[in-house]
């Protein structure tokens, strides 16, 4: 029988979360209780804020539904481990949709998961490898859950950053918001020593730590975090022009084109040509190039042409194996 109210009370939570109706009688045999208890337990779960429906009849039925708002959810030991590495592997790759609310969910998780559970997290990523979209670089969910638990808390964040030039420097923010482009993570803080807004990609961030310090709120001078992070990617991005040709025929190309590079041309010996201009990187155009699936030559810029004999020697070399 279990006499601790509060255990109780959770032991019948979690019994009412599994999707099924319970008769009052097998709720109390369960507990050890006598079905009065059970009444009374069931109408402290509903002050609380856990819409539980009861049904009529002989034996009287209890279930949990859906209701207004979303009130704590008690997890058994499998479930905590199931999402917490799914949580894990979304935010580590930046995925499409999985944003700041799962990072935020992930770093509440891992906050109160006990130690023998946060060894089989850990155990289990280690040994699995998911199939991801995007070339971002992968991110230990740790620097993650570190950067939401401040954005959450207003608590300033030291960490270590590595600029794009390879130059490292220590910084103290204002963590404001994390934003996923489904490439890359990135960090909108205030920087403290540059008195300034500062975006920060989140792979070259390293020694996350939450200093303590609270702090409140600064106006961002755009509407939004996503807004002001595209804002400052086409301040600092420079573009190149490129031209391909394709031994193909342009509405062939075109629908193979995958997202918005420009127009193809026909030329008159056949085939046709590609004029735009990005500022993707050269290995993400050359990827995308090859993604449209026939014979093309690189016209300029040399820097693409390079990438292109060095992504084709990669795979010769791959496939000869």
């Amino acid at each position: 029988m279990t006499t601790d109210t509060p255990a109780r009370l959770l032991q019948l939570l979690s019994l009412l979360q599994t999707p099924r109706e319970w008769p009052g009688g097998e709720l109390a045999d369960r507990l050890g209780v006598s079905r009065r208890t059970v009444r009374r337990d069931i109408d402290r779960l509903r002050e609380l804020g856990y819409p539980v429906q009861a049904s009529k009849g002989a034996d009287g039925g209890y279930r949990l539904v859906a209701g207004k708002a979303m009130p704590p959810l008690v997890l058994d030991d499998e479930e905590a481990v199931a999402i917490a590495v799914g949580l894990r592997a979304g935010a580590g790759h930046a995925l499409e949709g999985v944003d700041e609310a799962s990072v935020r969910a992930l770093a509440k998780l891992e906050q109160v998961l006990p130690s023998r559970l946060r060894h089989r997290v850990a155990t289990l990523q280690a040994a699995t490898t998911p199939l991801t979209s995007g070339d971002g670089a992968t991110i230990a969910p740790e620097t993650l859950t570190v950067m939401a638990s401040t954005v959450a808390g207003r608590e300033r964040l030291r960490f270590a950053y590595q600029a794009a030039d390879g130059t490292g420097s220590r910084r103290v923010t204002e963590p404001y918001r994390l934003v996923s482009t489904g490439r890359r993570w990135y960090l909108v803080a205030y920087d403290l020593d540059r008195e300034d807004w500062r975006t920060f990609r989140v792979d070259r961030v390293s020694e996350p730590f939450a200093t303590g310090a609270r702090f409140a709120p600064r106006e961002l001078p755009t509407g939004s975090a996503a807004e002001y992070l595209r804002q400052s990617i086409q301040r600092r991005q420079e573009t190149y022009e490129f031209e391909v040709t394709f031994a193909a025929p342009p509405e062939v190309v075109a629908a193979r084109l995958p997202g918005p590079l420009g127009t193809p041309e026909p030329l008159e010996a056949g085939g046709c040509r590609l004029r735009g201009a990005t500022g993707d990187p050269v290995e993400w155009l050359a990827v995308r190039l090859a993604m449209v699936g026939c014979e093309f030559e690189v016209r300029e810029p040399e820097e693409l042409l390079v990438c292109v004999r060095e992504l084709g020697g990669r795979l010769s070399r791959a496939g000869g194996r």
